[in-house]
């Protein structure tokens, strides 16, 4: 009788540590040069002058919203927009030893032709916020890449939900 060897993972096996070498599809910097730490703090900046823009067009949203269910939705994300608000200006604040300068609106809010015309807006918003995050995790100091990380899937959390939202009023 012959039996069929067991097939463990490589991580299964003694001494194999996965986390040994870098993910080539990570390119995280290694080194924190002037340049790339500008880069972060200028897009921080522009996140908390984002997340904030986001809480007052989701306020709009929540004014318009055709029911209860649609109103605890986007009260949950705008509520999440505060905290990725605080989060980045304790980030900022961290970083530089400073607070967050005040940064000018900008763009003025504009109201939307329809409430599904502004969820399709504060879809988009959130994806290209993702995008904008994910650089900031690619090249913020380690330390901070959990909470980065956190705000990143609350945004494609975000997203998810107004996809519904969109599709549940069309």
């Amino acid at each position: 009788m012959s039996m069929n060897p067991v097939w463990y993972p490589p991580f299964a096996y003694v001494g194999y540590d996965p986390y040994a070498y870098p993910n080539p599809y990570l390119p995280v910097a290694e080194t924190q040069d002037e340049e790339g730490m500008q880069l972060i703090l200028r897009l921080i900046q522009e996140s908390i002058a984002d997340e904030r823009h986001d809480e007052l067009f989701y306020d709009y949203l929540l004014s318009v919203a055709p029911s209860d269910q649609d109103k605890q939705v986007i009260t949950s994300i705008r509520d999440d927009e505060r905290k990725h608000n605080r989060w980045f200006r304790q980030i900022y604040t961290e970083l530089t030893g400073q607070r967050p300068p005040e940064m000018p609106e900008r763009e003025a809010f504009q109201q939307p032709q329809s409430y599904l015309d502004g969820i399709e807006k504060a879809l988009m918003g959130e994806l290209k916020a993702f995008e904008k995050y994910r650089i900031i995790y690619l090249n913020i100091p380690e330390q901070y890449r959990d909470t980065i990380f956190v705000i990143m899937t609350d945004e494609m959390k975000h997203a998810s939900y107004y996809n519904w939202l969109y599709a549940k009023n069309k």
